[in-house]
């Protein structure tokens, strides 16, 4: 009977301690996808601004869009997004590139009302003005308090992509934009780290980051960290830029 106790003991160990060489399982890595992306040909022609607002829609509703470029977010329901001869049906977590200048017509699914979130990157003269028409209940969440700095000349990237940082992920590092960022917390509970103080930043919470903004992001929690980053960035430039410590 000893013997075999002793000998159970021995294939635990062998089970829980990796074999000399072995390598470890890597651990859990952060997942990004882009849910949307389009171009804007011209950033400097004015002060641009962002601006974040929820749409509500009752069941079979529809509303009117009119409004600068920007990425409609669905957060609940289903809405159908019709604009340039082009119709496309959002489900929670779909979002699709809206282009300024023309009309867009929003309809709510019949089974029930439709939330969406609309990302939108406008001037000083359009940041005022209603984002859809009645009967769409529309809240703002969130504006820049002052133009987007440090925008140069020439074409940038618009895109909207959702990240999702593993449980118990310790602060990524030090880094900033190339251009500009709003981040909305979808879920899960995310600390961030600006000149050494660290927020906690909970589901519903909105972000923003100019392109000089040092920071990191950690997930010290039990469960996945999940936003969405409404981004711009200079073609062809990396979105996120590493800091650079100072020699």
């Amino acid at each position: 009977m000893r013997y075999a106790i002793i000998g159970t003991a021995l294939l635990a160990l062998a089970i829980a301690v990796p074999a000399a060489g072995q390598t470890p399982p890597a651990a859990p890595a952060i997942v990004r996808a882009v849910v949307a992306a389009g171009k804007l040909p011209d950033v400097v022609a004015a002060p641009l601004y962002f601006r974040a607002d929820t749409i509500t829609l009752d069941a079979s509703a529809t509303s009117r869009v009119s409004a600068p470029n920007g990425i409609l977010y669905e957060l609940s329901g289903s809405t159908t997004v019709a604009a340039s001869g082009v119709s496309k049906t959002l489900s929670p977590g779909d979002a699709m590139v809206l282009t300024g200048g023309g009309e867009t017509v929003l309809t709510a699914g019949g089974d029930g009302s439709s939330r969406s979130l609309f990302f939108v990157v406008t001037t000083a003269a359009l940041v005022d003005k209603p984002l859809a028409t009645a009967p769409a209940t529309v809240a703002e969440l969130y504006r820049t308090p002052a133009a987007i700095s440090d925008l140069k000349a020439g074409s940038y990237d618009l895109n909207l992509t959702r990240v999702t940082f593993p449980p118990q992920m310790p602060s990524n590092p030090p880094h900033h934009r190339s251009g500009a960022a709003l981040y909305y917390i979808l879920s899960g509970m995310g600390a961030n780290t600006i000149a050494g103080t660290t927020t906690d930043r909970g589901p519903g919470s909105l972000i923003y980051e100019p392109s000089g903004l040092v920071h990191q992001w950690g997930n010290p929690g039990a469960q996945p960290l999940t936003f969405i980053a409404f981004n711009i960035n200079p073609e062809g430039t990396p979105a996120v830029v590493p800091e650079t410590p100072p020699k």
